[in-house]
């Protein structure tokens, strides 16, 4: 298969002729400025884990207000309005429907921190009413769901980041700029083992839903079940209807770096995944254990292994492979190895870094520094000033939905990259998007 370079990606991106109307009656007209070179104010959707990063990076930024806090979990938003208020001295406001929020004129960016199953149609959402976009990894629940987003950004020229933070990380862009140099020769593999111990969450029932919360707003798109009381906050990540397992949780980070490394604008030809769910006799779907190799049309290989249970943590991070030597990334720093006596050559610390990138007085090592770059590119409206536009995203988080597909169906999976789905394999395909619970549908046509 010819590889896909990033012009050829961004121009998959549709223009259909739905208007804004295609999302839901409740869909306004009204367009947020289209060039904000004052106050930006924004809205965070989902504030129980990462969206408080979110709300108190914004808050802290100059002329950036955060002016609303959603979540369907009432009993979240005093403390996180609480928190908020501390540091910008100002009250945002607080709504439960995210309907309400992505129609509402007085908001000019949406930051969406919520469930997996939220953050595509509430992406697109944003983009049909005028709001640029922040949206945590994956950006996407499907494979299906990526590319709407793209398409849904480039048709309304809406400025939609992606949470990979790494992305603006000085450590990392220095590792990407040692392996681009070539110094340790074709890199051939990368080898990416996850250590994560986690615990049981034992067995769920069904109870009454909590006071407060809003459940039918949570279920959104997912299918409707009754509530079970561990598969709420947190839990929902180890459920397929809602979530996407450790691979979809933590490995579009590093997707995204392998296939920074690589420089690939396409997906993988060729996934297999195997593992399954050990020790623990509880009510998780996803594998706890999960080993899974990607293979792409010049026969490049990225392996991507889960190990939820006790292990050796010391084998984080990443390896390089290349046919001179290697580099090993992770801990704030990397190190490169030559030859069959593996030699000790170049490193560099995160502090390092900064100084060479002249960011030494940015502030953190990545992760704030991100969210500046979005409201630079809000500010100046071009896409590529983001460090993490969604089609970064939509990349990385599809190389976790192909190995998922790859370990659902229990053989190896083959993927046209251009047309984006699987070769003869139909209950693979099945897997790229989803069935909608009405009204909370993703658009064929944004």
């Amino acid at each position: 298969m010819k590889s896909m370079d990033r012009r050829k990606f961004l121009s998959k991106a549709g223009t259909g002729a739905a208007g804004l109307a295609m999302a839901g009656p409740w869909i306004t007209s009204g367009l947020a400025k289209d060039s904000p070179n004052d106050r930006i104010r924004v809205a965070v959707m989902g504030i129980n884990g990462r969206g408080g990063a979110h709300a108190e990076n914004f808050a802290k930024m100059n002329n950036v207000e955060v002016a609303l806090l959603c979540d369907i979990d009432e009993n979240l938003l005093p403390k996180a309005v609480a928190d908020v208020e501390k540091i910008q001295g100002k009250k945002p406001r607080t709504e439960v429907d995210i309907r309400k929020v992505v129609a509402d004129k007085e908001i000019d960016v949406l930051s969406v921190a919520s469930c997996n199953h939220w953050h595509a149609l509430a992406s697109i959402w944003a983009c049909q009413n005028g709001k640029d976009v922040y949206v945590e990894k994956p950006v996407s629940y499907s494979i299906h769901e990526g590319r709407k987003i793209i398409e849904a950004a480039r048709k309304y020229k809406r400025i939609v980041q992606a949470g990979s933070q790494n992305r603006t990380s000085p450590v990392v862009m220095a590792a990407m700029d040692f392996i681009h140099s070539g110094k340790i020769g074709d890199v051939y593999m990368i080898r990416i083992p996850f250590i994560r111990p986690r615990d049981t969450i034992g067995r769920g029932k069904v109870t009454e839903v909590p006071k407060g919360v809003h459940y039918n707003l949570w279920l959104g798109p997912a299918p409707w079940r009754p509530f079970i009381d561990n598969r709420f906050h947190y839990n929902w990540h180890w459920f397929w209807d809602t979530g996407n397992g450790e691979t979809g949780n933590n490995g579009p980070h590093y997707m995204d770096m392998a296939r920074w490394a690589l420089q690939k604008y396409e997906h993988p030809r060729k996934t297999q995944s195997i593992g399954g769910f050990y020790q623990w006799d509880c009510d998780q779907e996803t594998p706890n254990i999960q080993t899974s190799v990607m293979e792409y049309a010049d026969g490049k290989i990225v392996q991507f292994e889960v190990r939820g249970l006790y292990d050796n943590g010391d084998q984080n991070g990443m390896w390089f492979l290349g046919t001179e030597g290697y580099l090993h990334l992770g801990g704030n720093k990397w190190s490169t190895f030559y030859g069959r006596k593996n030699e000790p050559g170049e490193s560099m610390s995160n502090d390092q870094a900064k100084s060479r990138y002249d960011m030494l007085n940015t502030r953190g090592t990545g992760d704030e520094s991100h969210f500046e770059n979005f409201i630079k590119a809000v500010r100046s409206r071009k896409h590529k000033d983001l460090t993490a536009d969604i089609l970064e995203g939509h990349l990385a988080a599809s190389m976790c939905h192909l190995c998922n597909i790859a370990y659902r169906v229990g053989r190896t999976v083959y993927f046209d990259s251009e047309r984006e789905a699987f070769i003869g394999d139909e209950e693979a395909q099945n897997l790229v998007s989803r069935e909608y619970r009405y009204p909370f549908v993703v658009p064929e046509e944004v």
